[in-house]
C-alpha cells in the first residue's frame, strides 16, 4: 500500500469536507470519499482508518482561513464556487458615547516597576484595538512617579516596549511621567489657587484621627496663598519625608475614609531613593491618582480601559476634574484576568526572585509575557484569549490547558517532529538485515507538512543495531514481549540486564504490529545522538528532564518550537553543535 498516495487523497477530501462544513472535517465522511477514490485499499481498511484519522486531526487543528489557504495552494479545484474563508475576528462592543469625540484616544499606562503579564496585556490589547477600530490614537505612558515604594526598574521601560511589539501593538505617542514633573507642579498650583487642594503639615496619625472623626485638619481652611507658599517650600527641599503633603479637598462626610482629602503630592528623599531616570533632581512627587488623572486630561484621552479595582481611583480623580472644570473621560472597568497554575502577582514573582537564584524574570512558572514567550506561546494566542474574554467587568480565569490547546492548534502543523528519550535504556537489536533501506532511514519531519523536509538516520552496518528508548517504555516491552519502534521495525524481547536489553528484529510491517497490539515508542540511535536538557514547570516547581535526542536537533536554531514525539512541544534555547548538546524549555503537550 502506498501510504503517501493515501495521505494525499485523504488530505484533499478532509480539506474539502472541512471547508464545506464551516471548518471541521468529519472522519467518516472523509473515509467514505477515500475508499470511493481508492477502492483497492479496502483490504487495508485498518491502516487506512489510522491514516485518515491522523490527516483529519491535522486539518481540524487549522483555522478555516488556514485550511482555505492550504487548499488553494495544493488543490485549487476544491474552491471553485466556494466563497473565500476569512479570519473570524471577535467583535468588540462599541465604545460608550463615542459620538461626543472628534478623535478616539486610548492609552496603556504601565508602571515600569516590573514586566507586564497576561493581566496587563488585556487593557493594552483592548485599548490598542479600539484605537485602530475608530482610527484614533493609542498612547503608551510610563507611570513612574514613585521612586521609593514602587521604584521603576531601568530595564523595564525597554522590556515593556519589546513585549508590546511582540503582541503586535504599536503606539502613536509615548510619554514618561518622570519627565513631566514641572507640568504637574503647574497644575498643582492652579488647583491650590482655586481652593481645590491645600498643603497639610499634620502628622500622619494626627490626620488619620481627624479623618475618622470626619473633621478637617487645621490647614484645610488656610488661604490658597498660604498653601502656595508652603508648596514652594516643599519644592525647595524645606520639608523632609512625611512633614508635608498636598491634599485634594473632598467631602469630609464621605463613607469611605480613603477618599477623604487624599494625597496628591508627597516628599521623597531622592538622595536616599534616587529615581533611575531623574536621580535626585526632584523631591516632591505626585501620587498615581494625581499624575494619571492630569495626564488623561492633558493627553486628551477619551476612553480609559482599566481594571475594576481602579473604580475608587476614578472617584478620587473626579475631585480634581471638578475643581479645574474638566470633563472626565469615559471609563470601562475590566475584571481581573487570571492564568490558572501560573504566578501573575508582581509581589509573588518578586518574592520568588528573591528566594531563588535559579529564577529569572522569564521563569516559565510566571505569567509574564516574557515567560509565555519563552515557553513558545505565540502572540496570536494571547490576542485570541484577550478578545475572547472581551471587555467584561467580571473576573475571568484562563486554564493553562486552554492556552496550550490554542497554541497547539497553531504550532502543530508547522513544528518539526523529533524523537527524544529520557532516562535512556540501551536496546540491542539482533537480526536486522543489512539492507540499506533498513540501515539508512529517511524520515519526514512532519507527516503532512512536506515543506519541513526530512532527515537521515544512519544505523550503521554492524551486526547488531543499538538504540536508546525511555526507561518508562521498558514495561511496554515486558508486557507484550515485543514493541514497535516508530518509523523503523518491530522487535521481540530476549533478555534484560540492568540498563541493557537484548531484542530481536521481527520485521517492518506496521500492520502486523497493529494486529498484535504492539505499542509504538520513540527511540534514538546510540551511534549518533545529542544530549538534551528540558526545563519543565511542574505546578509551581521546576524540573530539568535530561535525555537524548536525534542528532538532527542541532540543525535547528534557538527559538525553534519542536514537537518531541510522545513528549510534547519544547522551545529550543541553546544549541551547542560542537558539544552536541541542546537546552530547551517545555511548552505543553
Amino acid at each position: 500500500m502506498e501510504v503517501e498516495r493515501l495521505r494525499e487523497v485523504a488530505l484533499k477530501h478532509a480539506l474539502k469536507n472541512s471547508i464545506d462544513h464551516g471548518g471541521r472535517a468529519l472522519e467518516s465522511a472523509v473515509l467514505s470519499k477515500v475508499f470511493g477514490e481508492l477502492p483497492e485499499l479496502r483490504k487495508h481498511a485498518r491502516q487506512v482508518i489510522e491514516v485518515v484519522r491522523e490527516v483529519v486531526g491535522f486539518v481540524n487543528s487549522l483555522t478555516l482561513e488556514e485550511q482555505t489557504r492550504l487548499a488553494r495552494e495544493r488543490y485549487p479545484e476544491l474552491l471553485e464556487g466556494v466563497e473565500e474563508a476569512r479570519p473570524v475576528e471577535r467583535a468588540l462592543p462599541p465604545l460608550p458615547n463615542v459620538e461626543k469625540y472628534r478623535v478616539v484616544r486610548t492609552r496603556f499606562a504601565p508602571n515600569p516597576d516590573f514586566y507586564i503579564h497576561l493581566g496587563n496585556a488585556r487593557p493594552a490589547l483592548l485599548s490598542y484595538e479600539y484605537a485602530r477600530e475608530y482610527r484614533g490614537v493609542f498612547i503608551l505612558r510610563f507611570e513612574d512617579t514613585d521612586p521609593r515604594i514602587k521604584r521603576p526598574l531601568p530595564e523595564a521601560y525597554g522590556a515593556i516596549k519589546e513585549d508590546l511589539k511582540w503582541l503586535g501593538i504599536s503606539w502613536d505617542e509615548e510619554y514618561v511621567q518622570s519627565a513631566r514633573m514641572e507640568l504637574y507642579y503647574g497644575v498643582a498650583r492652579e488647583l491650590i489657587a482655586r481652593g481645590g487642594a491645600y498643603v497639610d503639615l499634620c502628622g500622619r496619625e494626627e490626620f488619620r484621627k481627624l479623618k475618622l472623626e470626619r473633621r478637617g485638619c487645621p490647614h484645610r481652611d488656610q488661604r490658597p496663598e498660604e498653601s502656595l507658599e508652603l508648596f514652594d517650600k516643599m519644592l525647595s527641599g524645606h520639608f523632609g519625608e512625611g512633614e508635608a503633603v498636598v491634599r485634594v479637598k473632598t467631602d469630609l462626610a464621605l463613607s469611605d475614609p480613603s477618599l477623604i482629602d487624599w494625597v496628591a503630592f508627597r516628599v521623597v528623599d531622592t538622595s536616599k531613593h534616587p529615581h533611575p531616570l531623574t536621580g535626585d533632581r526632584y523631591v516632591v512627587w505626585p501620587t498615581y491618582n494625581f499624575a494619571a488623572g492630569v495626564d488623561d486630561r492633558l493627553m486628551g484621552v477619551t476612553h480609559i480601559l482599566r481594571g475594576r479595582e481602579h473604580a475608587l481611583n476614578t472617584l478620587k480623580q473626579l475631585y480634581v476634574y471638578r475643581a479645574l472644570g474638566w470633563e472626565y473621560p469615559e471609563v470601562i472597568n475590566l475584571g481581573r484576568l487570571r492564568l490558572e497554575g501560573m504566578i501573575l502577582s508582581k509581589s509573588k514573582i518578586k518574592e520568588v526572585l528573591r528566594r531563588s537564584r535559579r529564577a529569572g524574570t522569564d521563569d516559565p512558572r510566571f505569567g509574564t509575557l516574557r515567560s509565555l514567550r519563552r515557553r513558545g506561546i505565540l502572540p496570536e494566542v494571547v490576542r485570541e484569549i484577550v478578545l475572547e474574554v472581551g471587555v467584561k467587568g467580571t473576573d475571568a480565569t484562563i486554564s493553562w490547558e486552554n492556552v496550550a490547546s490554542l497554541n497547539r492548534r497553531r504550532v502543530d502543523p508547522v513544528a518539526p517532529r523529533i524523537m527524544a528519550v529520557f532516562d535512556p535504556v540501551r536496546v540491542v537489536i539482533r537480526g536486522v538485515p543489512r539492507d540499506p533501506s533498513l540501515r539508512t532511514l529517511r524520515l519526514d519531519y512532519h507527516p503532512t507538512n512536506a515543506s519541513l523536509g526530512s532527515r537521515t538516520i544512519d544505523l550503521g552496518r554492524e551486526e547488531a543495531v543499538e538504540l536508546f528508548v525511555s526507561r518508562e517504555d521498558l514495561h511496554l516491552l515486558k508486557e507484550r514481549g515485543a514493541l514497535r519502534l516508530m518509523e523503523f521495525c518491530n522487535i521481540s524481547l530476549e533478555s534484560e540486564s540492568g540498563d541493557r536489553v537484548e531484542t530481536r528484529f521481527t520485521g517492518t510491517e506496521l500492520e502486523i504490529a497493529r494486529k498484535a497490539g504492539l505499542k509504538l515508542v520513540q527511540w534514538v540511535p546510540v551511534r549518533d545522538h545529542v544530549r538534551l536538557d528540558v526545563l519543565k514547570p511542574e505546578g509551581l516547581g521546576l524540573r530539568t528532564l535530561r535525555g537524548l535526542a536525534e542528532a538532527s536537533l542541532v540543525g535547528f536554531g534557538p527559538g525553534t518550537l519542536v514537537q518531541l514525539v510522545r513528549v510534547g512541544f519544547v522551545k529550543l534555547e541553546d544549541v551547542y553543535a560542537k558539544e552536541r548538546k541542546v537546552k530547551a524549555v517545555y511548552a505543553h503537550d
